[in-house]
């Protein structure tokens, strides 16, 4: 299915379902590895920390695109960081049909020279509109670092407003 079709699927379906549409299920948000709350609510806005490609408390991926991860792998580890970060949406609004993604900031670990970075952030930018259709498209950032917290390629921070 193309990103339009499924996009313009998930605006008939709830966030949830379009996530099942796909094969995804929406994980339970990761703890705070450090001194910082996951995400932070302020009226109808919400903020996320920067979100990692975490699956069942081990980090799915590390290491460097350009070097040891390949772009596949990149966009593997956004989509898992999209993940993470719906499900803190999801804890700091109660329900992600009335959330809507605002921005995302996005930053690659990579070697010097490395210039992909929007190829593997489509991976996160692309799961957002299938899953909220029209309320996913977003704003976003893309910058790559040469060290990364905990030596992962990607991380995902986001910017949602809560609507009726």
């Amino acid at each position: 299915m193309t990103a339009m079709a499924t996009a313009g699927k998930a605006s008939s379906l709830g966030v949830l379902e379009s996530l099942a549409t796909l094969g995804l299920v929406l994980p339970g948000p990761p703890v705070a590895v450090a001194a910082y709350e996951p995400w932070q609510r302020m009226g109808n806005i919400i903020t996320t920390s920067f979100q990692l490609p975490w699956v069942d408390g081990k980090l799915a991926c590390v290491g460097r695109l350009g070097e040891s991860v390949s772009i596949e792998e990149g966009v593997a580890a956004a989509r898992i960081c999209a993940l993470n970060g719906m499900a803190q949406l999801q804890q700091a609004a109660g329900d992600l049909n009335h959330v809507r993604i605002v921005r995302v900031e996005g930053h690659v670990g990579c070697v010097e020279g490395f210039d992909a970075m929007p190829v593997v952030l489509n991976g996160a930018s692309e799961l957002l509109n299938a899953a909220f259709g029209e309320r996913g498209r977003h704003a976003r950032t893309a910058q790559g670092h040469q060290v990364m917290p905990l030596n992962v390629p990607v991380m995902l921070g986001f910017w949602a407003e809560v609507i009726p």
